[in-house]
């Protein structure tokens, strides 16, 4: 449950969701997030078995992330919760606006 309640990691795992990538492939599509963060993040996402860290023998080394077949059942479900929320964030800001006015 923490993954998901971590904005780091959902964005991560969407974006590996599209394929897999380099850490500075990511990096770059990932704003604001400090190098630092990104590698704490992908060895947790790695460590709960989400993510694949490939690591090619290169000259420098080349190590490429993937998602799981246990990250795309996370991602599933993801997607569904993304789904909702960008459907009723009219009906989220109406509420807001009337629970405010009420206030």
């Amino acid at each position: 449950m923490d993954r998901v309640g971590d904005k780091w990691s959902v964005l991560i795992l969407l974006l590996l969701g599209e394929g897999d990538m380099r850490f500075n492939g990511l990096k770059r599509r990932i704003g604001g997030i400090s190098q630092k963060m990104l590698s704490q993040t992908l060895r947790s996402l790695e460590r709960d078995g989400l993510v694949t860290r490939e690591v090619e023998p290169t000259v420098p080394v080349t190590v490429t992330y993937g998602v799981t077949p246990l990250g795309c059942e996370l991602l599933t479900a993801l997607r569904l919760m993304i789904d909702w929320a960008e459907t009723r964030m009219a009906a989220v800001a109406e509420s807001q606006g009337a629970y405010d006015r009420r206030v």
